[in-house]
């Protein structure tokens, strides 16, 4: 197996291992995905359902076989699945994996769960899917690039991928690890590696070296005090970007 194909951090893997029994519980660990989902889901449907216009379709997500890239215990992934899309979700860390395929078993949603990599699947699975999510996982791996990439193969011609990460400033750090980590307690302490975030410049670069166009990006912004998300314009700290495979 290439060392490509292992694009792992164990210690990240081992990171969110421990504290996987909270992936479901609403005011954990994790309350902050469960808080933007929503958000994610939204931007992710309005381009699904722009591209529908464009191709004379009306399926919307419906149908749409999809993966979602790093999935964890399966926030984002049980919400399309819910909405009628084709879901796999894929994640290396075990535990994470186990709780989403309890839960799923739970909320009666069939969801096609697995350990292995992007660049694994990307062999194996090359052009199968509509769509493509890769959410807050690329500050977590060695090679970014090299699930850019593996997105890209994943996904068929003039299909969509979605990522969203961190951007690399001083705002960032201040807002994402000394407000976020430090000081609000909003995500474990040592969550983010503010020299593994990503500028959008950076970011959109690789994706269009590896034929995926950026069409869309949007910043979340959240306000501590009301617990409020939204998107908007400035993409200053957390980012999302829709692709489209050329």
């Amino acid at each position: 197996m290439s060392a490509k194909s292992l694009n792992v951090n164990e210690k990240e893997i081992e990171k969110f291992e421990k504290i996987a029994s909270q992936w479901w519980d609403l005011s954990g660990d994790f309350k902050p995905l469960h808080q933007i989902n929503p958000l994610r889901v939204q931007f992710i449907c309005q381009h699904i359902a722009q591209q529908d216009i464009d191709t004379h379709s009306n399926n919307g997500v419906f149908d749409k076989q999809v993966i979602d890239v790093g999935c964890g215990g399966g926030i984002l992934s049980e919400s399309l699945a819910k909405l009628g899309a084709e879901v796999t979700g894929i994640d290396m860390g075990t535990e994470p994996l186990n709780v989403a395929k309890l839960h799923a078993l739970e909320t009666g949603l069939a969801i096609n769960y697995q350990k292995i990599t992007a660049e694994e699947k990307a062999l194996e699975s090359t052009g199968h899917f509509d769509v493509v999510t890769c959410m807050e996982m690329l500050e977590h791996v060695p090679d970014p690039e090299s699930v850019i990439q593996a997105c890209a193969a994943l996904v068929k011609s003039g299909g969509l991928v979605f990522f969203s990460t961190l951007n690399k400033n001083i705002k960032s750090y201040l807002l994402a690890i000394v407000a976020a980590e430090k000081i609000f307690k909003l995500v474990p302490d040592g969550t983010h590696d503010h020299d593994k975030f990503i500028r959008p410049s950076q970011l959109i670069g690789w994706a269009e070296s590896h034929e995926l166009k950026c069409i869309d990006a949007s910043g979340i912004h959240f306000n501590p005090l009301t617990e409020n998300h939204k998107l908007i314009d400035s993409l200053d700290v957390n980012y999302i970007l829709c692709c489209r495979k050329l």
